[in-house]
């Protein structure tokens, strides 16, 4: 195709969503409202992954070290925890502290422990686990290591996070499958309706000897735009819509230890997302309603 029908060509592309612009309108408003959903369906399951972090992080084990163990062994326990692969992090505590500490805890009733020289509680050290579908593997490791007491684990809610984990993973992943498909017909539809109203115009560039892809390049263009204008503009509501959320739930939020992520800190990445979305439900849409066009019209000819 040469360059100046390819300008010719791009520009009838912008004139189509002009000139159909009250459905051009529509197709932006209905590729949106996929989007914005999709968006929000993103943004809640990246808060959502953020509130699980932090549960993780305080499901702990508490790995309690042997009563009169000798501070080289206790720092080699230390070690040997360090080396083991799925742990994230490793902090020593003195009994002397942690026994502090429960005094504290325990304010007026702390009277009960008058009279204690010594911690009766055993040194300890506080594990992190790096990945929590490996927290059984890891805990049965940590119970091999020598000079150790006790250890206090949770595998039930370990579990129950990684369920829940998963299962916010695959609905996500429905939702955005399921919008998508809806986009993608909503797109296809409108291009289609766009050719049946230039039917007149495509029949006689068929006539006087246009290739199918020149026929097809306005309306490539046309869905490229669409999607692209989508993009853009859902990203600007969204980024409204979560704004106003976090402003009216922020104060409830927070007094439950939580915060809500900030969305600039994905904004690109959505934007990515949608711009991706919108080029390629455009693209196909234009493409697979071109070409059940001129099947139907019994236009279609080997002369690309």
């Amino acid at each position: 195709m040469k360059r100046g029908s390819l300008k010719y060509l791009t520009r009838e592309g912008f004139r189509n969503i002009w000139v159909n612009r009250l459905m051009s309108l529509a197709s932006v408003t209905v590729l949106m409202a996929c989007l914005i959903i999709i968006g929000v369906g993103s943004m809640l399951y990246f808060n959502i992954n953020s509130l699980l972090d932090i549960v993780e992080a305080q499901n702990v084990v508490m790995v309690y070290i042997e009563d009169g163990t000798q501070d080289l062994d206790t720092t080699d326990v230390g070690n040997q925890l360090k080396n083991i692969e799925n742990v994230e992090d490793v902090s020593f505590i003195p009994k002397e502290d942690a026994f502090r500490k429960q005094i504290e805890e325990m304010g007026s009733d702390s009277a009960l422990f008058e009279g204690f020289e010594e911690s009766p509680l055993p040194d300890a050290y506080r594990v992190t686990v790096k990945d929590l579908t490996r927290f059984s593997e890891t805990v049965a490791q940590i119970k091999t290591i020598p000079h150790i007491l006790d250890v206090r684990e949770n595998s039930d809610l370990a579990s129950k996070l990684v369920s829940v984990r998963r299962a916010v993973t695959i609905v996500s992943a429905g939702l955005v499958l399921m919008l998508f498909l809806v986009a993608l017909f909503i797109i296809s539809n409108t291009i289609r309706i766009t050719m049946y109203s230039r039917k007149l115009e495509i029949n006689i560039m068929k006539a006087v000897g246009a290739t199918n892809s020149f026929i097809r390049w306005p309306f490539l263009i046309e869905g490229i735009l669409l999607g692209v204008i989508s993009s853009v503009v859902s990203v600007l509501i969204l980024w409204g819509i979560y704004e106003l959320i976090v402003y009216a739930f922020a104060s409830v939020v927070s007094s439950l230890g939580f915060n809500f992520v900030n969305f600039l800190d994905y904004i690109w990445y959505i934007l990515a997302a949608f711009a991706i979305i919108g080029i390629f439900t455009g693209t196909v849409g234009s493409m697979v309603s071109m070409n059940k066009y001129l099947k139907e019209q019994r236009s279609i000819v080997n002369n690309e």
